[in-house]
């Protein structure tokens, strides 16, 4: 086995697993295609570009967004750090912008005396050394023939969006108002607000719309991740639906009128600069002509231009539990390893969170140390565990939820009666999980075989 570790796929995961291996001391061949070979939804070549929203969700304590962070910045993440040296108002979110974050996390990666970044298509799987595929949700349909031909199974894949984002010179102050739901963070979002007689006509238009069918190829198989619905999905479920989604008014009072507006779209900073903003939850996949006059139908946005138009693509991703261990190691090929959105987790955060862990892992393989699973009371370990170990037979990426994570012990649980005090002994829990963890792995001694671990 070499001495290095080949790591294909430049994104949140594949970066943040080069930083953290190289981190360990073991060198590291990072290969990223673009931008040589072009994805659907990458606009440059910049390592860790995002493509959807600029935010890693929620920064607010007793939150499982926040915990995953939290424990992310005591196992120094490079992208944790970067997202918050990047970060724009947002909220209680964590937001950034996006051309900064990208730019910086390329420069690091680059600067970083053990990490070799390679510009080449890697079209199939490397057949030996230490290996980790983060190709993300975009993977090159070569390499993602060579990965169905490993899984022996045939390829899963949902549909994600892209949120539209407007010129913020364009947008009608005298009509949007600044705040955030309930009061947090400040004011930081715009908010649209909707009547009943518009909400109703926007959703109308919305259900006449022509959409961007999938490819014939994929129709019989196409699946939306709930928690990023298009919104001409939602509203097919019912007309009321976007209001109790992405067009929700709960939280927010217009300062002209005093009141709860019927519905609300809100528009959150894409940049330092706060010279655009994305519309939160609309990603959609209506053709562009139609999508722009749907849009202006927003009060607010009747004279708004778009810097980009929202948009559905394929996402791929293996089946985890038929395919990867608790190390997300390949079960039949231990010196594999998968990290990212295509090991089945979806989010930022999620992602670059399975890349640190399997940089470390991957260092510790070649070190010919234990690779320790993460104990399941903290947050990653319980991503991960259900990477690993769910037993739905409709397995479908997930977001870090306090779901995931074990249920106090019942007498606890009784003696804890709020809500808000079982959720900081969670958190409790797994960060002190979480840190013998890491203890663990930094104390493990090798071991005396060849470096291959089961």
């Amino acid at each position: 086995m070499t001495d290095a570790v080949t790591i294909i796929g430049g994104g949140l995961a594949g970066c943040e697993a080069a930083w953290q291996c190289a981190e360990q001391g073991v060198p590291v061949r990072l290969y990223e295609m673009r931008p040589a070979r072009r994805t659907p939804a990458h606009a440059t070549g910049q390592l860790a570009e995002i493509v959807c929203s600029n935010s890693f969700k929620s920064d607010e304590v007793n939150t499982a967004p926040h915990l995953l962070k939290e424990e992310l910045r005591r196992a120094k993440s490079l992208l944790i750090a970067v997202a918050e040296a990047t970060r724009v108002p947002a909220g209680a979110a964590l937001a950034i912008d996006r051309e900064r974050f990208a730019a910086e996390v390329t420069a690091r990666i680059a600067a970083h005396p053990r990490i070799t970044v390679i510009r080449e298509e890697v079209a199939s799987i490397p057949g030996e050394g230490v290996v980790v595929i983060a190709t993300g949700p975009l993977t090159s349909d070569a390499l993602a023939a060579d990965i169905q031909r490993l899984a022996g199974a045939e390829r899963l894949y949902f549909y994600d969006a892209i949120a539209p984002v407007v010129d913020a010179e364009t947008i009608n102050y005298d009509v949007v108002f600044r705040a955030a739901r309930y009061g947090k963070g400040g004011d930081d979002y715009l908010n649209c607000p909707l009547d009943k007689a518009r909400y109703e006509a926007f959703v109308d238009a919305l259900l006449a719309a022509e959409c961007v069918a999938p490819k014939e190829f994929e129709a019989d198989k196409a699946s939306y991740f709930e928690a990023c619905l298009p919104i001409e999905v939602a509203a097919r479920r019912g007309r009321e639906t976007l209001r109790f989604g992405p067009m929700k008014p709960v939280g927010l009072r217009d300062p002209r009128t005093g009141e709860e507006p019927y519905a609300v779209v809100q528009l959150r900073q894409e940049n330092l600069m706060a010279d655009s903003y994305s519309l939160v939850g609309f990603q959609n996949s209506v053709k562009w002509g139609a999508q722009k006059d749907l849009l202006r139908m927003i009060p607010g946005l009747e004279r708004a231009e778009f810097l980009k138009f929202g948009q559905v693509h394929r996402n791929t991703y293996v089946n985890g539990p038929k395919l990867l261990t608790p190390t997300l190691q390949v079960k039949h090929q231990s010196r594999l390893f998968f990290a990212g959105q295509i090991s089945g987790v979806e989010g930022y955060v999620e992602s670059l969170a399975t890349g640190l862990a399997v940089g470390r892992w991957a260092a510790a393989l070649i070190k010919g140390r234990p690779l320790i699973p993460i104990p399941r009371a903290s947050a990653l370990g319980s991503l991960i565990n259900y990477v690993a170990r769910c037993e739905n037979n409709d397995y479908q990426p997930v977001n870090i939820t306090f779901a995931l994570l074990p249920p106090l012990a019942e007498a606890e649980a009784r003696r804890l009666r709020r809500k808000p005090e079982r959720r900081a002994r969670q958190i409790a829990l797994a960060l002190a999980a979480f840190e013998e963890w890491l203890r663990m792995m930094e104390a493990a001694p090798a071991m005396a075989t060849d470096g291959e671990a089961a």
